[in-house]
């Protein structure tokens, strides 16, 4: 069963109003099913946009920060759970571990870094998880455009598809989540 959900999306204030009331709706979601939220621990952006709607829903929220974010004073100090670690790579490493599944919001490179991550480590065989990726607006229509290239061009095989789930908008999401026991099935 799914139990927790890893969320990668942005730190920006400045993106678009409608992916803050994607993150609020999804929090609240989580928090309403019972499913704990573990994200990268700021308090800015879709972060703390999501991590704030799953607390006030009176759900689980674990935050792993780096020390040197922590310090710029954008660690979230209202959750269930703040883990402050020394490195990016400890944050990441926590964060693969303690989800069941991965929800890719839109966000920028660091968001790109860690959905990358979790699908080549999908690819290698790492692990099972289920990755769920929120295209709202067609945020991620020119990365996807670029894995079919490289499927074409044989660099990936054609399952590559298998890896991930593509939703276009949060109810999509919902629904995904409301099928736990199918979703875990793919765990490992």
């Amino acid at each position: 069963m799914i139990s927790s959900v890893t969320v990668y999306c942005s730190s920006s204030g400045r993106a678009p109003k409608a992916y803050f009331d994607a993150a609020a709706s999804l929090g609240r979601t989580f928090a309403r099913e019972g499913i704990g939220l573990v994200f990268g621990g700021g308090k800015v952006g879709l972060m703390g946009c999501i991590a704030d709607a799953v607390m006030a829903g009176g759900g689980t929220v674990r935050g792993v920060i780096p020390r040197f974010l922590e310090e710029r004073e954008v660690a979230h100090y209202g959750l269930s759970e703040l883990l402050v670690v020394e490195s990016m790579h400890e944050r990441k490493m926590k964060l693969a571990e303690w989800g069941d599944a991965y929800l890719i919001l839109p966000g920028g490179f660091g968001t790109l870094d860690e959905l990358v991550e979790v699908i080549t480590w999908r690819h290698l065989g790492h692990h099972r998880k289920p990755i769920i990726l929120l295209n709202m607006n067609g945020f991620w229509d020119p990365l996807l455009g670029f894995f079919r290239r490289i499927a074409q061009e044989g660099m990936v095989g054609a399952d590559y598809e298998d890896y991930f789930t593509v939703c276009s908008t949060p109810a999509e999401v919902e629904c995904l989540l409301m099928e736990r026991e199918s979703l875990a099935g793919e765990r490992r």
